[in-house]
């Protein structure tokens, strides 16, 4: 399945704040998720949103809606 990529204001702003190389890292491993939910994702349970993806020492959260991944934040 096909999945549009759409990142919240918190998301945009958590990822300016990383180094470029971070940011870079981490930035592919979302695109590398556009086909499928690969790499290191675990669905949470009791929680919203409703998945995190683990990139080294990241944590992102995000959401699927349908066709749509929304990223709505970086610890």
């Amino acid at each position: 399945m096909k999945y549009q990529i759409q990142f919240k204001p918190k998301a945009i702003k958590d990822l300016e704040k990383l180094s470029s190389q971070d940011r870079t890292r981490i930035m592919a491993k979302i695109e590398a998720m556009k086909d499928n939910l690969q790499g290191d994702v675990k669905q949470l349970k009791n929680f919203t949103p409703n998945y995190r993806l683990r990139v080294g020492n990241y944590r992102i959260l995000f959401e699927v809606e349908e066709i749509t991944l929304k990223y709505l934040q970086l610890n």
